[in-house]
């Protein structure tokens, strides 16, 4: 089952903060060398979304190679892949999350919204204090 859709992160807002809608990107540490955060989570979204991660790498603006180079970190970094792929052909290929991969997207996914929830109001008297700008 592939978790409902979610659009990648907005860039940052080109208008003043204080007139903006306050958001939190979680990147979890799991130690010094393993990672996981709002980048490889829309990576996984646009794979699941496209079907390819030369079509969600482009979709985020990323080159193929660094595209490739983080699913081969995240299948690497957990214990059963995150990402399945096809070589091309005549059938043409192609790329899926693993049932893994879209747990580990709905997990990230849960902490996210966990964390806005528990903060949502220190986040909001936190934003109240910006400078108008």
């Amino acid at each position: 089952m592939v978790p409902p859709a979610r659009l990648p992160a907005a860039p940052l807002p080109a208008a003043p903060l204080a007139a903006a809608t306050p958001r939190l990107r979680i990147r979890i540490v799991f130690d010094e060398a393993r990672f996981f955060g709002p980048g490889k989570a829309d990576l996984l979204a646009g794979i699941a979304r496209a079907g390819s991660i030369a079509a969600a790498g482009r979709d985020m603006g990323m080159s193929y190679k660094r595209a490739w180079d983080l699913v081969q970190a995240m299948n690497a970094m957990f214990a059963v892949p995150l990402v399945a792929m096809a070589r091309g052909g005549a059938n043409g290929g192609g790329t899926a999350l693993t049932a893994e991969g879209e747990q580990v997207l709905a997990l990230y996914h849960q902490v996210q919204d966990a964390a806005l929830g528990a903060g949502g109001v220190a986040l909001q008297e936190l934003t109240a204090k910006l400078n108008d700008i």
